[in-house]
């Protein structure tokens, strides 16, 4: 990449607001299939086709996204939209990339988690919500071999390795609403072993972040903005691991959704557009309606934008900075384990004798024929729906 002499490259003011508006929405509303498919439309727009970014300086970005928490291609989307137009540009294109999803996770929430819905919509809930657990699976999956090659003849780092996946299989399946305490302690544990003599102000602030839940206990507004801040800052290991993040706290602790309404949200997120993160969107619908999937998606999402905005052209820098690198070795595998444990418990929450006849199905189409995740769960929710017209049993 080329800068001035400290590094530091000032945003290209090359593109218009209108022009980044309409790329960037225009990725949002067609960027079916995830992150690994967010980064391949905004490379082949910035890259490939305008030549707005270099690909040195595309992978270099990209790889400092994934060592930070939360959405990594939303990160990527407003960086991206940063360095051609600025921080206008940040906030437009950054907007342009969300809003889509979020809109359309609310739509579908006003359809698929109203009590009243019709059969065959809760039909096709349940079918694509049976499917969720082999998605987890099909998840952690695509997680495991990068992850693990990282420490890969290193006998004590690989130990250490699979202690935090079996940490975070634990901390999903039998105290998910304290998940976030798991992954930031396996995180700290990593940097302390790896920089002691700078770890200090990484345990102080773990101990102010255990803080913060005794400040929304009671399930109001307060408890969907720290759930959502949880997903959009306290994430770490790809999109998928926000399920467990949320399931303990939308099922469990606050009660605002069913096992089987959870199942059916997230398979919203999973068949939309855009960013999975919006999914936040639909279990802050269920706790306090429209107002409540709005706040959701505003605090998920709000600090992707700051790490952006305020880390400026710093931004790029925490690909070299060690403490991020020892951090994510600790927190990324107890997030592996997270969502393998966040998968038993969506598994166990399935009601119906045919539902785990789907899930068995969708775990063959997605971990050995590797068919696409919108096609599995979409082709599972029309088997539902189907189900539920010829009057088979539906999860209550």
């Amino acid at each position: 990449m080329t800068g001035n002499a400290d590094g530091e490259q000032p945003p290209r003011r090359r593109v218009s607001l209108a022009v980044v508006a309409r790329e960037w929405t225009r990725i949002g509303l067609t960027g079916f299939g995830g992150p690994p498919a967010h980064i391949a439309l905004l490379r082949q727009l910035v890259v490939d086709r305008e030549e707005w970014m270099d690909a040195r300086e595309f992978q270099d970005a990209n790889a400092a996204c994934g060592l930070l928490p939360g959405p990594a291609s939303t990160q990527m989307a407003i960086f991206t939209a940063y360095r051609v137009a600025g921080p206008a540009g940040a906030i437009v294109g950054g907007l342009g990339f969300i809003v889509p999803a979020v809109v359309l996770v609310l739509v579908l929430s006003l359809l698929f988690l109203s009590h009243s819905a019709p059969l065959l919509v809760r039909g096709a809930g349940a079918g694509a919500g049976a499917a969720v657990a082999a998605v987890a699976a099909h998840a952690a999956r695509g997680l495991i071999p990068p992850s693990l090659a990282a420490v890969h003849g290193n006998r004590a780092r690989t130990l250490r390795w699979i202690a935090y996946v079996i940490l975070g299989v634990a901390a999903a399946a039998l105290i998910g609403a304290y998940l976030v305490i798991v992954l930031l302690a396996c995180g700290a544990v990593e940097l302390v072993i790896q920089r002691s003599p700078s770890a200090g102000g990484s345990l102080n602030s773990l101990g102010a972040l255990l803080l913060l839940p005794a400040a929304v206990t009671v399930g109001g507004f307060g408890a969907v903005a720290w759930t959502a801040l949880k997903v959009g800052a306290l994430s770490f290991g790809g999109g998928f691991v926000i399920v467990p993040l949320m399931h303990g706290d939308a099922v469990h602790t606050y009660h605002w959704m069913s096992n089987s309404r959870f199942l059916d949200a997230v398979a919203l997120g999973q068949v939309t557009p855009g960013p999975v993160v919006a999914t936040v969107a639909a279990v802050g619908y269920a706790a306090h309606g429209l107002a409540g999937g709005i706040l959701a998606a505003a605090v998920a999402f709000a600090p992707s934008f700051a790490f952006i905005l305020l880390g400026g052209p710093q931004f790029e820098r925490l690909r070299g900075n060690r403490n991020a690198r020892a951090f994510l070795d600790g927190a990324g595998p107890a997030a592996i384990g997270a969502i393998l444990g966040a998968g038993v418990q969506l598994a166990l929450a399935l009601q119906e004798p045919w539902q785990f006849v789907i899930l068995a199905a969708a775990a063959v189409a997605l971990l050995l024929l590797r068919r696409g995740v919108v096609e599995v769960l979409l082709a599972s929710g029309a088997i539902g729906a189907v189900i539920a017209l010829v009057g088979g049993a539906l999860p209550h």
